[in-house]
């Protein structure tokens, strides 16, 4: 089942947004589009052995952008909030 917790993480979200909720104990990360809230709670809690408090998903469509005037776009994907608990941290600039 390991296999399957790469494929519901998909990467760490390090934004300007993303570092201010790691100062609330939030962790933001890219999920698969089909992967449930306890799905990505026990990935969460296996790959990094952590306690997670809460996860709040999102889901982000795709927008429209212009490069050099040629149109663009983005793709839609799905985000999770993940809350861990006092004490726990993520370092997600190491990777796995």
């Amino acid at each position: 089942m390991n296999e399957r917790y790469y494929d519901i993480i998909v990467s760490p979200v390090i934004t300007e947004k993303a570092t201010m909720a790691s100062e609330a104990n939030q962790v933001i990360f890219k999920v698969a589009a089909d992967a449930t809230k306890p799905q990505v709670k026990e990935a969460i809690e296996k790959l990094f052995e952590v306690k997670v408090k809460a996860v709040n998903t999102l889901n982000r469509k795709g927008k429209t952008k212009r490069f050099r005037g040629i149109a663009g776009r983005q793709s839609d994907f799905k985000k999770a909030i993940v809350t861990l608990e006092e004490g726990h941290s993520i370092d997600v600039t190491t990777g796995l």
